[in-house]
């Protein structure tokens, strides 16, 4: 028995050493390719520059903008929808009801990216641009709503799962006060909750700055600095997925290189920041 446990620990081990390894790997082989860049002092100038081939200029901070644009937005737009679904599902809907819409939330995480794009150009994307009269519709606004509703079901099912570990004891507390379900919501499950609705905030970000489809499908690719939500926009992955034909010696394909390092270390914070949540001292108590 011993011999067996031991056997599934190192083999538990060696697959935590062999993750971290590769992700090491993959920054270090985007460091080395981009290396010319940082040799040349580029790489910080292509951060701050905007993209204008035709003078030689080959800035990523429009696809900056156009990332942080999209994917904060989608997540202003997926909270309240995840929230109060997370709330309906664990609590104010009917116990079976509530299980079949959690099921259909499962089900929705499978469903390809490229399926949300398809129903965004010919369904979403129209009605944006009758209704605002600006523009072809595709937009920061279309790509943000899209991409909330993608990220919807991840928030969905880490919030409903912290509900559901709310302590039976606790609710009935507040049925025996003469509490309604709003306020077992608001001053029981809510704060209990708070760990569990801040990491599922946090990796719905990330899955929304990772997203290449919808970006790529609904934002419009436009390399400009967006003046409004109406504008269309590029993001870091649309533009990798967009420059990766162009010739290995350029400037151009390099800038590949630097969009994946910022969204590398984009992913690593906000990892971080998860880690950082969880090893708080309040948190421990």
């Amino acid at each position: 028995m011993k011999l067996i446990d031991r056997s599934i620990e190192k083999f538990f081990w060696i697959a935590a050493v062999l993750s971290l390894s590769i992700t090491v790997l993959i920054f270090g082989f985007m460091v080395i390719l981009g290396f010319p860049l940082f040799k040349g002092g580029q790489f910080f100038e292509l951060l701050s520059q905007p993209w204008l081939p035709d003078y030689g200029t080959y800035g990523i901070y429009p696809m900056i903008v156009g990332t942080l644009s999209i994917s904060l937005i989608g997540l202003v737009f997926a909270f309240p929808l995840s929230l109060g679904c997370s709330a309906f599902i664990s609590v104010l809907g009917p116990k079976r009801f509530g299980r079949v819409l959690k099921k259909i939330v499962q089900m929705m995480t499978g469903i390809p990216t490229v399926i949300y794009g398809f129903v965004g150009i010919f369904l979403l994307v129209p009605i944006i641009r009758e209704l605002f009269e600006h523009g072809s519709g595709m937009c920061i606004l279309s790509a943000s709503i899209l991409l909330a509703i993608l990220i919807s079901p991840t928030m969905i099912l880490f919030f409903s799962d912290s509900f559901d570990q709310v302590p039976k004891p606790f609710l009935d507390a507040v049925d025996a006060l003469g509490g309604n379900k709003a306020q077992k919501i608001l001053y029981v499950i809510l704060p209990y909750s708070l760990r569990g609705v801040i990491t599922g905030l946090i990796l719905a970000l990330g899955r929304a700055m990772g997203d290449t489809m919808i970006a790529l499908m609904i934002a419009g690719n436009a390399v400009a600095i967006p003046d409004s939500v109406l504008d269309s926009t590029r993001t870091l992955t649309a533009h990798i997925a967009l420059i990766i034909a162009a010739d290995f010696e350029s400037l151009e394909f390099k800038t590949l290189f630097a969009c994946g390092i910022i969204l590398y270390l984009f992913t690593t914070f906000i990892t971080l920041s998860v880690r950082s949540f969880d090893l708080m001292p309040w948190r421990r108590k």
